[in-house]
């Protein structure tokens, strides 16, 4: 198994001082990278802008122009929690370039499976608005990409991160063709995501929303992914697995209260790898959403490329297990179970 992988310090110059989403995100890991050898080790893809074409097969090009044009001013917000500065335009679309390179590179069997290490994250963003930190729909774009280029015929994201990726998968609500499934905290930001939001039209049953109370961790976490998430996904049979990779359900993360581990997130990441390797001759693709506690971070994107390298490699957890009993789930997957016909 070949693992790529993409990165490129311009995502740096996307920052804001206090914002919790800012270049030290991914300064910590590409230090913790380096001194684990890896990042030298795996082979590294080229990180281009992602073309206007692309682009515009999810933001219509008023919305890209808006984003430019504010950036070109000097910056500003697109809504209270989403900066722009000077330089946020130029990364944002190297952010969604590297992740469509990345595809790229699985899909033409260049690579078997890849990560793009890059910033600013995508799952909030709206085909006309940026939210939730996101400016473009890095995931939404790629997948579209593979469809349209790269010989995709059934795309399935698989969203992780502890926020709702309401602008995926609203890219994706009536089209049969991806599969869209998401655990989350729930309510919480950005509000959408109930488990009765399954797909519209042609694109119904494609949408399997998983809304977590607070306070699930590692065992209900895993028993999501063996007992939902395999059945949904080998019923729909991808030719690619994407992940929305969102490390902010951990115990220790500022912005949320779920309680996986370290441990518990590489379980996860079993899961998708085997799946992968059953359903779409290995092909899956990491992106980077979320993840605000930075030592956390280093160590889960760190796990998640040795995993990817080697599904029986070991893994670095200094944090260890939430020092609090979890929240039990049973009813709730007993119910999704039901809802999306799992036993039929």
């Amino acid at each position: 198994m070949t693992t790529c992988y993409a990165y490129d310090p311009v995502e740096q110059q996307h920052t804001l001082a206090g914002h919790p989403e800012n270049r030290g995100r991914l300064q910590g890991v590409m230090r913790l990278l380096e001194t684990d050898g890896i990042g030298e080790r795996l082979p590294r893809v080229a990180v281009t802008p992602v073309s206007l074409e692309r682009l515009g097969r999810v933001h219509p090009q008023r919305y890209s122009d808006q984003v430019a044009r504010l950036a070109e001013s000097g910056g500003g917000y697109l809504d209270p929690d989403t900066y722009v500065v000077r330089q946020t335009y130029e990364a944002a679309l190297a952010s969604a370039g590297a992740l469509v390179n990345v595809v790229e590179a699985v899909m033409s069997g260049r690579a078997s499976n890849g990560m793009s290490l890059m910033r600013p994250p995508g799952h909030h963003a709206l085909p006309g608005r940026g939210m939730g930190f996101c400016i473009f729909a890095n995931v939404a774009i790629a997948a579209r990409t593979a469809l349209a280029e790269f010989g995709a015929v059934r795309i399935l994201i698989v969203d992780w991160d502890v926020h709702h990726g309401n602008g995926t998968e609203a890219v994706f609500y009536d089209d049969p063709a991806v599969a869209f499934f998401s655990t989350h905290q729930y309510p919480f930001y950005p509000g959408t995501g109930a488990a009765a939001d399954m797909g519209r039209g042609a694109g119904g049953g494609a949408t399997f929303n998983v809304p977590l109370p607070a306070g699930v961790g590692d065992c209900g976490y895993e028993r999501v992914f063996t007992e939902l998430l395999q059945p949904f996904a080998r019923r729909f049979r991808p030719d690619l697995i994407l992940v929305s990779a969102g490390y902010d359900a951990h115990w220790r993360d500022p912005l949320a209260s779920e309680q996986l581990s370290l441990t518990g997130y590489a379980a996860l990441t079993h899961q998708v790898l085997m799946l992968a390797q059953e359903l779409c001759d290995a092909r899956l693709v990491v992106a980077l959403e979320g993840g605000y506690d930075l030592d956390v971070l280093a160590h889960a994107v760190l796990n998640t490329m040795r995993l990817l390298e080697r599904a029986d490699a070991g893994i670095s957890d200094p944090f260890g297990p939430a020092p609090r009993p979890e929240r039990p789930i049973e009813q709730l997957i007993s119910s999704l179970a039901a809802l999306h016909h799992l036993s039929d």
